[in-house]
């Protein structure tokens, strides 16, 4: 395969060649007209002709196989122009898929040219196509023919401008540049999300007149606010991509009609080069559940389907016209064979209605079999009760949802419409539901997804076998509801926090036998190469989940009298700097680390807020201003019970300060080149506002305030930075200056601050007795409820001079306060009655 040399400058016109014969047939615009926009960049169709002239000088004159690496700027626009120009067939691939290149490469580099059909001139990925490369051979026909009939229905003239919404290495997206450079419109190239506002500046500056969206597309222009903005040029939207619900095509179709613009619901495949059928506008409100008619140049009809009990009128859609694909590509040697398909097996269901308009009803891949029962998934995804995505693997069904309080409902509303055993019927909880480039559901991504849960409980339940990359890669898949989990991702990588920090921390010590200090930036890879025979009466536990164990036994042990050991507070103020130094400040991107930050608030803050309310609506001890972490600033300056959650305030505040200062770009960029200054500079600032305000030492409730105490989430955060020797002498020097005389007089409160905030420096994990983890464990992972509950349990018992039923009592309640917890976001349901529905045919 033949990558695309670098281009030279843009703008250069091609030194005389008078052998050059450019093929310009899908610059269909006038010469001073405008074809593309690039920034502030105005590129006109002259322009345009000779920039993709200079670069096809370039390319010489040997047929081969080119790849472009596109994204939507006006150098992959060239390219592919060029190329196109020049007749060189061209595989077009996302720039960022650095794993499909090399698949792509090892399957079809060849070193002879001579066996590429000279009709072949585009080769696309289908998109729900996984594992071994699987391309869609398009001819110039094709392509072509599919630009004009876009051109057609669409009504395209000069005055049209689209905005690339889509990546244009999607054939969905290609088809929107195709269509308006064919029929001279003008394209607005840009890679920005339809959640960025930059992106509707450029929309409204260069009066752009439609947009191209999948569903995921018009999900994300909910969340943005779309239904409010301003666009006056707006002619129309297109949809394609996958269905999207009847009840969004009749709102969008509404709010369209409201504001002065159309909606275009399409069907399509990249092996029909982008489009079949598409639903006439002023139809959209009245028929949202059909696809519409056939483009102009297409036809469909329906073919019957052997072995399969369908309703009369219903067969698979079969769709025949000049854009269907020449082929499939799955090697090399596929690139030499001609035209293969009259038409189109779409693989979908469809019926047409009395109204002769066409309608999806089902897919035949979906349709699967279980327990006897024959089962719609698509169907099913639509009546189910809570959003849901399902896959059949190994005789189940594996729902995934991505909301944990979904996941009871999931099951109780799939039982109910299927009739399928309690068994029958696994959910999963994501962090997300993946999609594929094109912004469609990764039904492959989900099949995997089961297949690696099954896999690692059937291991986790063995308990033995060997610790493979393989092994791990389906711990962190399951743990952290993460389908596209790699043997390459860490834990980092995957985005885990320090609520999985915990469970994920235990079981990897237990499979390897010795846990590294840096095992969450290791990949699974880099892990098994490290695993040691497991001692069966020792459990290797990493140092924060420790403290957090014994911070908070501490803390109940003090209030109850049974001892005098304060200060675990202040400890886990540095536990929670430390895991949030960990975690969340190496996210990629300084927008997605502040989202990481604040999620990470959240986590902790939200279920904290909603106990405080409704303890304080039962006992009244606290105002609704504590539940808002707002006592410090509205409160009394004298302590009150509104004052029992000083902890939790210190810490929401110090982690937003923290996240409002990383979101300052400059401050972004230089903490991430000076990771451990950065630290250091967050403990001398904070020490030194402590100084200002109240001296070295503090009094009454200045230990608890948020302006003084802020430093021990900085020490925290020192701590997971310092990486050699002398950093960590220096934090440790940091942890002893900082504390010393901080609790005044109580001598022993700061030992036990040192030796805990200290004890992060500890690099590596420590063994402990397997009965003794076994203990610690959830009590680490239920700190937070212990610390949120305690207050209201042990007064009475301690009053009634029972200390140690006080510390029994409390532990129960907060591990039982965690498990509520948990339950209630697996089992409460979204808002809505559940409909009951038959799916068995």
């Amino acid at each position: 395969m033949t990558a695309l040399p670098a281009p030279g400058p843009l703008g250069t016109r091609p030194e005389p060649d008078l052998d050059l014969r450019l093929d310009l047939d899908l610059l269909g615009g006038d010469h001073g007209d405008v074809a593309l926009v690039d920034g502030e960049r105005l590129v006109t169709y002259g322009e345009l002709a000779g920039l993709v002239a200079a670069r096809a000088a370039a390319l010489g004159g040997t047929r081969r196989l080119l790849a472009v690496r596109a994204r939507n700027d006006l150098d992959s626009v060239v390219d592919l122009l060029a190329a196109w120009a020049r007749r060189l067939p061209v595989v077009l691939l996302g720039a960022d898929d650095a794993a499909r290149h090399r698949e792509v490469e090892e399957r079809f580099l060849g070193a002879g040219d001579e066996d590429l059909h000279p009709d072949l001139a585009l080769l696309l990925s289908t998109s729900g196509s996984t594992g071994s490369p699987k391309l869609v051979r398009l001819s110039r026909a094709n392509v072509l023919a599919n630009a004009d009939s876009i051109a057609s229905y669409l009504a395209l003239t000069t005055e049209d401008r689209a905005i690339t919404s889509l990546p244009i290495h999607y054939c969905y997206g290609l088809s929107v540049l195709t269509s308006h450079l064919r029929a001279g419109a003008a394209v607005v190239l840009t890679g920005l999300s339809v959640t960025d506002e930059c992106f509707w500046r450029l929309a409204r500056r260069h009066r752009v007149t439609s947009l191209a969206g999948v569903p995921h597309t018009f999900d994300l222009l909910d969340a943005s606010g779309f239904a409010e903005r301003d666009l006056p040029d707006l002619r129309y939207l297109t949809q394609a991509g996958g269905r999207l619900a009847p009840a969004t095509v009749r709102r969008f179709a509404d709010l369209g009609r409201r504001r002065g613009w159309d909606l275009f619901v399409m069907y399509g495949a990249t092996e029909a080069t982008a489009r079949m059928a598409y639903l006439p506008p002023h139809l959209a409100a009245s028929r949202p559940d059909a696809i519409g008619l056939p483009v102009p140049g297409g036809d469909l009809r329906l073919a019957p389907v052997e072995g399969q009990d369908l309703p009369d009128g219903v067969g698979e859609l079969v769709y025949s016209g000049p854009n269907v694909m020449m082929g499939y590509a799955l090697e090399r040697g596929d690139l030499a064979r001609g035209g293969e398909l009259d038409e189109l097996r779409t693989g979908d269901l469809g019926r047409q209605s009395d109204d002769g308009l066409w309608e999806v009803v089902g897919r035949l891949d979906r349709h699967v079999k279980l327990f006897g029962l024959r089962l719609d998934l698509g169907r099913l995804e639509e009546v189910c009760t809570v959003p849901v995505r399902l896959v059949e693997h190994d005789g189940r069904l594996h729902a995934f949802v991505d909301r944990p309080r979904s996941a009871a409902a999931a099951r109780a509303s799939l039982r109910a419409a299927t009739g399928l055993p309690h068994g029958a019927v696994v959910v999963h909880t994501l962090a997300a539901v993946p999609l594929t480039s094109s912004g469609k559901v990764d039904h492959a991504a989900l099949r995997r997804h089961a297949a690696s849960a099954a896999r690692e409980a059937s291991a986790h339940d063995e308990g033995s076998g060997p610790v493979t990359a393989e092994r791990l890669r389906d711990l962190y898949a399951v743990v952290l509801g993460r389908p596209d989990a790699t043997t390459g991702d860490s834990f980092v990588d995957l985005g885990g926090d320090s609520l999985a920090f915990v469970e994920t921390s235990t079981r990897l010590a237990g499979l390897l036998g010795d846990l590294p200090a840096r095992w969450p930036h290791l990949t699974p890879v880099e892990l098994a190469r490290r695993a040691r025979p497991v001692r069966a009466w020792t459990t290797l536990l990493e140092v924060p989940t420790v403290l957090r164990a014994v911070a908070i036994l501490a803390i109940v042990a003090s209030h109850t009298d049974l001892v005098d050991l304060m200060g675990g507070a202040h400890v886990l103020l540095a536990v929670a700097g430390y895991n949030v130094a960990r975690f969340a400040l190496p996210v990629e991107g300084r927008r997605r680390r502040t989202r990481a930050i604040l999620a990470a608030v959240a986590a902790f803050a939200v279920p904290a807020s909603v106990w405080i309310l409704v303890a304080g609506a039962v006992t009244g001890d606290y105002r609704p201003t504590t539940a808002l972490y707002l006592n410090q600033l509205l409160g009394p300056d004298r302590w009150t019970d509104d004052w029992e959650f000083w902890f939790l305030e210190v810490l929401v505040w110090s982690l937003l300060a923290l996240a409002a200062l990383l979101a300052v770009p400059a401050v972004d960029r230089w903490q991430r080149a000076h990771r451990f200054a950065a630290a250091m500079a967050a403990v001398v600032g904070t020490v030194a506002l402590r100084l200002v305000l109240v001296g070295w030492s503090t009094a009454s409730l200045q230990e608890y305030a948020v302006a003084t105490a802020a430093f021990c989430v900085a020490l925290g955060w020192a701590a997971a930075e310092a990486r050699t020797p002398a950093q960590r002498a220096v934090v440790a020097a940091a942890v002893v200056v900082a504390l010393a005389g901080y609790f005044g007089e109580d001598t022993t409160r700061q030992v036990v601050a040192v030796l805990g905030v200290a004890a992060l420096l500890l690099r590596r994990p420590v063994r402990v007795p397997t009965p003794v983890a076994r203990l610690l464990v959830p009590v680490a992972q239920a700190s937070l409820w212990i610390y949120l509950t305690h207050w209201q349990v042990y007064p009475p018992l301690e009053d009634a001079g029972h200390p140690w039923a006080a510390l029994v009592a409390s532990l129960a309640v907060g591990l039982a306060a965690a498990r509520a917890h948990r339950v209630l976001l697996a089992t409460t349901r979204r808002s809505g009655p559940p409909r009951a529905a038959t799916l068995r045919r």
